[in-house]
């Protein structure tokens, strides 16, 4: 059973970062976090960082150690905050290395817009912005049943 953890800032953003080779140096002080457990077990973490509050956009981070973790719930609740009542993003962004195949063809299918930048991990490694805005994540045909439920966990 999976279970979703809320704001456990350090304990989660340190799963991350470990897990990515982007973000070993951590993300700063001023962060939001959603855990996801399986029964007690850590197994994916989200970090919510570089918040441009002017511009609306926010940078989402995530990983795991078990690809059940993704589930459809999981996908509205890490959405629900950036676009929620509290944060009221037009645009989130994800930083994903190209050769990550699976985690490009979920994003692009749940709506994001996909742009191949090279280099973007390094002289030798292609990465791809992912961008959603919110009217896409709003009109996703995934959020229907689950919007409402969704947004007042996050709140």
């Amino acid at each position: 059973m999976l279970r979703h953890l809320w704001n456990e800032n350090e304990l989660v953003g340190e799963f991350v970062a470990a897990l990515i080779p982007h973000c070993r140096r951590g993300f700063g002080a001023n962060i939001r976090t959603l855990g996801v457990l399986d029964d007690d077990q850590l197994i994916a973490g989200v970090v919510y960082h570089n918040w441009d509050v002017d511009a609306g956009i926010m940078e989402i981070s995530g990983a795991a150690t078990h690809p059940r973790w993704l589930s459809r719930r999981t996908l509205m609740l890490m959405h629900c905050y950036p676009f929620g009542v509290d944060c009221k993003c037009q645009m989130v962004v994800q930083r994903i290395p190209a050769e990550n195949v699976r985690l490009l063809s979920i994003v692009k299918r749940y709506g994001y817009e996909l742009i191949e930048i090279p280099r973007l991990f390094g002289r030798h490694r292609n990465g791809v912005v992912a961008r959603l805005t919110d009217e896409a994540w709003f009109n996703n045909r995934f959020n229907r049943e689950l919007r409402e439920d969704a947004l007042r966990e996050a709140a």
